[in-house]
């Protein structure tokens, strides 16, 4: 049987077709997945990363909701050029507890693995506000709502409790003080204090 003929008679049959299909995707995801299994970095945090404190993960909460990382990535390749703008390249640590992680690909705006410490608190309340106010060329949307909007409280301790079923190490007693952690906090404020958190734990240099 010719090449052509055996092709022609795969794309004909649709059965056979989503079943090859189905053994290359399993043989391509197992050759990513089965590496890092074997990984110490990809399931072990680096050394200071912990889970989020309260108003961090009500932060990443809210950064999630808006879409924001449908504009900025938080992953540093290991490209020259990139380290040479961000920082040093994203380990797998970094995101141990990061659920689901904000890697990304689309950088409609910078990479903001690297962002926090980088401006001021005040920046980033004016940035979120209205970002043609210190970026006159921005592109992206304003999030005047967030200064006052409240933290839920509860649905924060929630949030860390189910967390902590899924294996983060938060005690029970941050679990308890989570709603007064972020007592009368708006959601400005939680935005800021996540994206302040960003990277400070990663290697310094490119």
């Amino acid at each position: 049987m010719s090449n052509s003929n055996s092709h022609e008679k795969i794309e004909k049959n649709v059965g056979l077709m989503a079943v090859l299909i189905a053994v290359a995707v399993s043989f391509g995801g197992l050759a990513e997945i089965v590496p890092l299994m074997f990984q110490a970095e990809a399931i072990k945090p680096l050394e200071g990363v912990k889970p989020y404190p309260a108003l961090e993960l009500a932060g990443r909460d809210i950064y999630v909701r808006e879409g924001c990382y449908n504009c900025h990535s938080q992953m540093v390749r290991t490209l020259r050029f990139e380290s040479e703008r961000y920082g040093h390249y994203s380990l797998a640590g970094e995101s141990v507890y990061d659920r689901p992680f904000q890697w990304g690909s689309k950088r409609t705006g910078p990479d903001l693995a690297r962002v926090g410490g980088r401006y001021s608190d005040d920046w980033h309340r004016v940035h979120l506000i209205n970002p043609r106010d210190v970026v006159p060329e921005s592109n992206m949307p304003s999030f005047p709502w967030l200064e006052h909007a409240k933290v839920d409280g509860e649905a924060t301790a929630d949030r860390m409790a189910a967390l902590q079923k899924l294996g983060d190490p938060y005690s029970d007693e941050e679990i308890d003080e989570a709603a007064e952690a972020v007592k009368d906090k708006t959601e400005l404020d939680a935005v800021v204090a996540y994206l302040q958190g960003l990277g400070k734990h990663a290697p310094r240099g490119g």
